[in-house]
């Protein structure tokens, strides 16, 4: 097995009097500042060779020795498969997950997840924290989902979305008539008595939903909704919290309406459609390594595709 790696730096004049875990944070922006404070509370950093803390306080000059501790490759096992590759390069690849794909093993899901086939693709994202993805996809939500293939390049990643610099754009059909576009800025948690859910709570944290109205259909409509920050079923909670959930949510849904007088065709799509319509349309980041301003964008897959094209017919009278 290979020994530890050592990481080795010298704390400038200029961070005189700062804590320990900032300085680092400054000197190795390769590593998060999490898992810096995580090495200092195992004892895995000597500061002028002593074991030091996250708060010490620095004087510049000092040699700081760090014990890396060895990657632990992931126990997930690669599987060929077709994974939906729109781009890819030394640092980045952005994926179109279909729709039913889940993103990472679990209970219930051991393998057959896009974290598998992203194993086959490059088995050097077992080394990655959650294989190189930094945002996630619910298992029946649609569309660009971006994973880095280096460290710096997630770390790079996690910044933009912190920042909220990274665009993420859905295509999204909600029940009801949205008479415009606006936002919904209210914070979410895990729902105070139904653990598995998510809700629109005081002690949440805080979360930003912006939407405008791209299409309108007899007792539907088709949103282009934004998020400015990335909680868990974010667009699904604040959409119901709004008033108009997501068509065929099984968890924050209402009942299918159908049209007043609705063909049979449009009836048994309606039915038919079995999943919450939301789809990952369009991703805007800044590459992590030539700061090149990157853009993709991705049609609705053919099942949401064939159901927004029966409620326009629908809605034209055909």
């Amino acid at each position: 097995m290979p020994a530890e790696k050592i990481l080795r730096v010298e704390i400038p004049p200029r961070l005189k009097g700062g804590r320990l875990d900032k300085a680092l944070a400054e000197l190795c922006p390769q590593h998060s500042r999490g898992t810096l404070q995580r090495w200092l509370a195992d004892g895995r950093v000597r500061c002028g060779g002593a074991v030091a803390g996250r708060r010490f306080a620095v004087h510049g000059g000092e040699a700081v020795v760090i014990r890396m501790p060895q990657a632990r490759p992931l126990e997930w096992r690669a599987q060929a498969m077709e994974l939906g590759i729109v781009f890819a390069d030394a640092d980045l690849v952005v994926v179109n997950k279909p729709p039913g794909l889940v993103v990472h093993p679990g209970a219930g899901n051991p393998d057959g997840t896009l974290v598998n086939g992203l194993l086959h693709f490059d088995p050097a994202l077992a080394a990655l924290p959650r294989a190189g993805i930094v945002h996630r996809l619910d298992k029946d939500t649609s569309g660009l989902l971006a994973v880095a293939r280096t460290e710096a390049a997630r770390l790079h990643l996690n910044r933009q979305l912190k920042q909220r610099s990274a665009k993420r754009a859905y295509d999204v059909l909600v029940s009801g008539a949205v008479i415009a576009g606006g936002e919904v800025d209210a914070p979410i948690g895990r729902h105070p008595t139904l653990r598995l859910r998510m809700a629109v709570t005081g002690r949440g944290r805080p979360a930003l939903t912006r939407y405008r109205v791209a299409a309108r259909y007899r007792a539907y409509t088709l949103l282009r909704a934004e998020l400015a920050t990335g909680r868990t079923h974010q667009i699904r909670v604040h959409l119901a919290h709004a008033g108009f959930p997501v068509f065929g949510d099984p968890v924050y849904g209402r009942r299918k309406s159908m049209p007043p007088g609705a063909s049979e065709k449009l009836r048994g799509q309606l039915r038919a459609f079995r999943r919450q319509a939301l789809h990952a349309c369009e991703l805007a980041l800044v590459h992590p390594a030539s700061g090149e301003v990157m853009q993709w964008r991705a049609p609705p897959p053919a099942d949401l595709a064939g159901l927004l094209a029966a409620l326009a017919d629908d809605a034209r009278g055909g």
